[in-house]
């Protein structure tokens, strides 16, 4: 039990009435970094029924099963299905990564945009090689895939411009991606003169513009198990002109 006790001395003098207490100072690293990790250990993760993936009867080759997971996806109400990671690395080895557009997924590979004077543009130019990551939430799935990245040809890559929206060549069409801005004032008035020019000339070129094509080596399909028991990761390896399928530990 606490000690409620006066020792003062006799004859001392009362205690000065208690004051206001003060306000607490603003939360400092520490604090943030704590309650940092207290939102992240909070956060919840696939909280609802999964698909099951029986890979014994997946599809000999893996396009199909990833055309049909996109489309699951899509279904299941994921946001943007046909966005994916994309890492390249430089001349140097040094990574780099960021989130793409899927043009398209044929039996040439897994097609994606970009100006060849790009970041990822000379990357690829540098080192053609390169690894997508595709994630769907709603159904806990994850597709990666890696291999061999080559340029489409001026006529190609100007049709795959041109068969996206306004946005898209208008996007384009201001250019100069990942070079040094001035100023928000200067992307203004290059976007306002773009989207003038994409509405008036819907075929204008743009000659940085082309279109990629990655040629999977493997493609690894990931089925997540909310109670964290019997993940399913399958994958296809290349092999010659056919693929070999192996399960891989989760």
């Amino acid at each position: 039990m606490p000690d409620h006790t006066d020792h003062r001395a006799a004859g001392a003098a009362p205690d000065p009435a208690p004051s206001v207490p003060a306000v607490p100072a603003a939360p400092g690293p520490a604090a943030d970094a704590r309650a940092f990790r207290t939102l992240l250990r909070g956060l919840r993760v696939w909280d609802g029924e999964l698909p099951t993936f029986a890979a014994e009867r997946a599809p000999a080759e893996p396009l199909p099963l990833f055309r049909q997971w996109l489309r699951e996806a899509a279904e299941a109400g994921v946001p943007e299905p046909h966005t994916m990671s994309l890492a390249t690395a430089d001349a140097a080895g040094d990574p780099s990564v960021r989130i793409v557009m899927l043009h398209d997924a044929d039996e040439h590979g897994w097609h994606f945009g970009t100006h060849r004077d790009s970041r990822k543009g000379r990357e690829l130019a540098a080192r053609p090689r390169a690894a997508l990551a595709f994630y769907w939430p709603a159904v806990g799935r994850q597709v990666r895939v890696h291999g061999t990245v080559t340029a489409a040809g001026p006529k190609e890559s100007a049709a795959d411009l041109h068969h996206r929206s306004t946005g898209a060549l208008a996007a384009a069409l201001v250019g100069r991606q990942s070079q040094v801005l001035g100023s928000a004032e200067e992307l203004a008035r290059a976007a306002d003169a773009a989207w003038e020019r994409a509405r008036r000339e819907p075929d204008a070129p743009v000659p940085t513009w082309t279109l990629y094509v990655l040629r999977a080596d493997e493609v690894e399909f990931f089925q997540g198990d909310q109670h964290r028991r019997q993940h399913v990761r399958l994958n296809y390896r290349r092999s010659a002109d056919s693929w070999a399928r192996e399960l891989l530990w989760p």
